[in-house]
C-alpha cells in the first residue's frame, strides 16, 4: 500500500511538472501579447508590466485581415473534414464490410499518397491550380484540404470497422437492409466517436495550415488564417511584435475551445474498435 501511494504521488508530481513546462510558452505568449507596443522590447518579458491585450487584438484584426481569413478558414475546417470523414468511412466500409475485391490494394492506393512529403507536390499543384482557375479560390482550397484529409480518414475507419464482427453486416442483410442503409444506420452510428476524433484532428490541421495557404492563395478572403498571421511579421506587414503575438493568441483559441468541448468524444474515438 505505501508503495502504491508513493508511486501515485510521484506520478502526479511528474505530470504536474510536465504540465507546467507545457504551459510555460502559453504563459509567455499571454504576458507579451498583453504588453503595449510602446513598452515592448526585443526580449521576452516574464512578468506582466501593463495590459493592452484587447487593444493589440483589435489592432491585429485591423492590420492583417484576420477576420476575413477566419471566416474562410472556418469554412475549410468544417466542410473539408466532413467530406473526408464520410469518404474515408465509405472506403473503410467497402474494404472491410463489403469485402471489396483487392481491398488491401485499394487501401494501399488510398493511403500511399501520404508516404510522400507535401513539399514534393507543391510545384505541380500550383501549376495545375493556375491552369484550371482554382488558384486563390475557396473551392480550390476546399478540394485540396479534402484530398489530403481522406487517406488518414480511410486508414482510421478501416481499422475501426475491422473491429466490428462481420456477422453484424450479415444479420442486417438477412433483415433486408440495403447496403447504403447498413452503412448509414448501422456502421456510422457505431463509429460516431471515431468519426468525431478524425474530424477534430483534420479540422485542427486545416486551421493551423500555413504551407498550402501560402502557395495556393493570396487574398485575405481566401487564404487561411495562419498565413494571414504570418504576413503580419513580413516587411510589408508593419505590425508590432506584441500585436503579432496577440493575433497568434486569437488564432489559437478556436482549436483550444474545440478540444475542450469535444475531449470526451476525442478520447473515446482513440480507442479504436470499441463501440
Amino acid at each position: 500500500m505505501p508503495f502504491k501511494h508513493t508511486a501515485r504521488v510521484f506520478r502526479t508530481a511528474v505530470l504536474a511538472v510536465l504540465g507546467l513546462v507545457w504551459l510555460l510558452p502559453v504563459y509567455l505568449l499571454l504576458v507579451n501579447a498583453a504588453k503595449s507596443p510602446a513598452t515592448f522590447t526585443t526580449k521576452e518579458s516574464w512578468l506582466p508590466t501593463d495590459f493592452a491585450l484587447f487593444g493589440n487584438i483589435a489592432e491585429a484584426l485591423r492590420l492583417s485581415g484576420l477576420a476575413e481569413s477566419a471566416a474562410s478558414t472556418l469554412l475549410y475546417a468544417v466542410v473539408s473534414p466532413a467530406i473526408a470523414v464520410l469518404v474515408g468511412a465509405a472506403a473503410g466500409f467497402a474494404i472491410v464490410a463489403l469485402r471489396l475485391r483487392h481491398g488491401f490494394a485499394w487501401f494501399v492506393a488510398i493511403f500511399g499518397g501520404t508516404v510522400f512529403p507535401l513539399q514534393m507536390i507543391l510545384l505541380p499543384l500550383f501549376d495545375a491550380y493556375s491552369r484550371t482557375g482554382l488558384f486563390d479560390t475557396q473551392a480550390g482550397m476546399i478540394i485540396v484540404y479534402t484530398a489530403i484529409s481522406i487517406p488518414f480518414s480511410a486508414f482510421v475507419m478501416r481499422n475501426f470497422f475491422s473491429g466490428i464482427a462481420h456477422s453484424v453486416f450479415e444479420a442486417a442483410v438477412i433483415d433486408g437492409a440495403s447496403t447504403w442503409r447498413i452503412f448509414a444506420r448501422v456502421y456510422l452510428p457505431m463509429a460516431s466517436s471515431a468519426l468525431v476524433a478524425i474530424f477534430i484532428l483534420q479540422a485542427t490541421f486545416i486551421w493551423n495550415d500555413f504551407l498550402l495557404g501560402l502557395v495556393l492563395s493570396q487574398s485575405d478572403t481566401v487564404r487561411p488564417i495562419v498565413t494571414s498571421l504570418a504576413g503580419m511579421q513580413s516587411t510589408y506587414g508593419g505590425a508590432q511584435m506584441s500585436t503579432v503575438l496577440a493575433g497568434g493568441l486569437l488564432v489559437s483559441l478556436p482549436t483550444v475551445v474545440l478540444f475542450l468541448f469535444t475531449q470526451k468524444f476525442f478520447a473515446r474515438g482513440l480507442a479504436l474498435g470499441q463501440y
